[in-house]
């Protein structure tokens, strides 16, 4: 590669765009394992029970809450 095509601006983005794509890739497939091991505790049916969807939806949320805190932390860290 080009050392002055890291100038282009259209390259930057295009790149940033995929660091971003891939942290919330990162961060669904650590979300999905993390809630499904608190919330699935048998072998699931053919859809979830009452609690297992409150647990699941609960624990997505507190996950995306603490993501949020601590991405606004590192902000304040630069």
């Amino acid at each position: 590669m080009d050392p002055s095509s890291l100038e282009n601006p259209e390259l930057v983005q295009f790149i940033n765009q995929e660091k971003e794509r891939a942290m919330l890739n990162e961060m669904v497939a650590k979300l999905t394992n993390v809630c499904w091991d608190k919330c699935i505790t048998g072998t699931p049916g053919s859809k979830f029970s009452s609690s297992e969807q409150s647990c699941l939806s609960n624990c997505a949320r507190r996950y995306l809450d603490m993501s949020v805190i601590i991405m606004k932390r590192f902000q304040n860290m630069h």
